[in-house]
């Protein structure tokens, strides 16, 4: 008797969504306003962020539905800094407390990138390089590019919805 096997992994592969690292030093919401200003949308900050690890970590969602084009946008941060206190052991005369700061990534494969706008509708190059060069348009941003989504080792992480 001949032994069929189905293979699914071709079929869910291809993730029909644009994905854009952003470098700049600006906090989440002036970042939002300032793409809302240059691209023309309206990300709202969502009432949840996104909680990884038991509430270990967070990453703060912005979110807007284009409900002509059928688009969602989201811009979500990649860095996640947590404050934990531990007592010292026996370092010095005096117990005290010793603060450490922990640093976790959405996408740990980039490090360096400080935001992701992830653009859940498949777009042709014109539109991305159109969406990248208004991006660009603000002097805050330090850089932009367009990121494969598909050789991301952590893509799951960017699944929000």
């Amino acid at each position: 008797m001949a032994v069929h096997k189905l293979i699914l992994d071709d079929v869910f592969e291809e993730d029909f969504c644009t994905l854009i690292a952003i470098h700049c030093t600006l906090e989440d919401y002036r970042l939002a306003y300032l793409l809302n200003k240059y691209l023309g949308i309206s990300l709202t900050r969502s009432p949840l962020d996104l909680d990884y690890q038991n509430e270990k970590s967070t990453y703060s969602l912005f979110e807007w539905e284009d409900s002509k084009q059928q688009t969602i946008w989201s811009l979500v941060s990649n860095v996640c800094k947590t404050e934990e206190y531990r007592q010292r052991k026996n370092e010095s005369l005096f117990d005290s407390q010793e603060k450490i700061i922990r640093t976790a990534y959405l996408i740990p494969e980039y490090k360096t990138v400080n935001y992701f706008l992830k653009i859940d509708n498949e777009i042709n190059f014109s539109k991305e390089k159109y969406i990248l060069n208004n991006v660009l348009k603000a002097p805050q941003i330090a850089t932009a590019y367009s990121i494969d989504i598909n050789q991301l080792k952590s893509k799951d992480n960017l699944i929000f919805n």
